[in-house]
């Protein structure tokens, strides 16, 4: 992609969360509209998004890319669950549960993965689901441990594996693995549903910003996080990368999305377990509008 392009697709996802943020401003849509079309967004528009990508024709190269990404988003859940041990200690109990929350989940999911097809194109958006998996699965056992106790086995299981988006990676494999294309009118509706997901992402990211009072919005911690997560943890992503000479497509998708702010998840979860619920908001809505800045830094220098 030339730079050129880049800054277009820049302004229109910036263009975009602006929109969602004036219709949540002047009240076309309320708390409750805001959190019905994230539902929307999550169960049905990103996992249309995802099988879409999964239909290419699968190669060596691809099962190869995918075997390097998968073990790339392992190392870095890992390593967050360190850095979150390790560089919060000082902070409150209740701002401490978001910080490390935030540190292992971040939005990659529901911001990466349009500025992920953005910029890399559908193959960019096929990794990035892959990417996602051991994040989905640190949300459900080591996320939620962080805020209250850690779910059974059976119950981290039954949440991952009917987790809208894991049941469309599944799919979309067994698609891309077997050649097999759906019928013309459902092929039609799920490419149709797909085109959504990066206008409604992004309107929603414009929502969030909506939810804090900029005058309070930023503190040493929030800084210090902020730092962490868009800043030095791709760093440390990209550096071994570079070293490692990765295929650049997996290098990319990998920073890009090891660069993106704190999952909106953390204020739903500092909420019903006594975590610092108004710290969660100023945490993610600074981090996503600091992220407006750094992501297209990033962007521009790994193509």
């Amino acid at each position: 992609m030339k730079v050129k392009e880049l800054i277009n697709l820049q302004l229109m996802i910036f263009s975009m969360i602006i929109i969602g943020l004036v219709l949540k401003k002047v009240g076309v849509i309320g708390k409750t509209g805001q959190k019905n079309i994230t539902d929307l967004v999550v169960d049905l528009i990103l996992p249309c998004n995802i099988i879409k990508s999964f239909m290419v024709e699968f190669s060596m190269d691809i099962a190869k890319n995918f075997a390097g990404i998968l073990l790339i988003s392992i190392l870095i859940q890992v390593a967050s669950v360190i850095l979150g041990k390790v560089l919060f200690v000082r902070t409150s109990e209740g701002r401490q549960k978001c910080l490390k929350y935030g540190t292992i989940c971040s939005n990659a999911g529901f911001m990466g993965n349009p500025i992920a097809e953005g910029v890399f194109g559908s193959m960019g958006l096929t990794l990035a689901s892959i990417y996602l998996i051991p994040q989905r699965i640190m949300m459900w056992s080591e996320g939620l441990a962080i805020f209250t106790e850690a779910p059974s086995r059976k119950e981290l299981t039954r949440k991952v594996l009917t987790h809208p988006c894991i049941i469309a990676c599944g799919v979309g494999i067994v698609l891309m693995l077997t050649g097999w294309t759906p019928p013309v009118f459902l092929n039609e509706v799920i490419t149709s549903i797909s085109n959504c997901n990066t206008a409604m992402s992004m309107m929603v990211i414009g929502m969030i910003l909506v939810d804090a009072d900029p005058r309070t919005l930023v503190d040493k911690d929030i800084l210090f996080y902020t730092v962490i997560r868009l800043a030095v943890i791709p760093f440390l992503v990209w550096i071994p990368c570079e070293l490692l000479g990765v295929d650049s497509l997996v290098k990319g998708v990998s920073v890009l999305l090891a660069a993106m702010p704190a999952g909106a998840t953390t204020t739903i979860l500092a909420s019903k377990y006594d975590g610092d619920a108004e710290f969660a908001v100023k945490l993610v809505v600074f981090s996503t509008a600091a992220s407006l800045i750094s992501t297209p830094l990033w962007s521009i220098i790994l193509l």
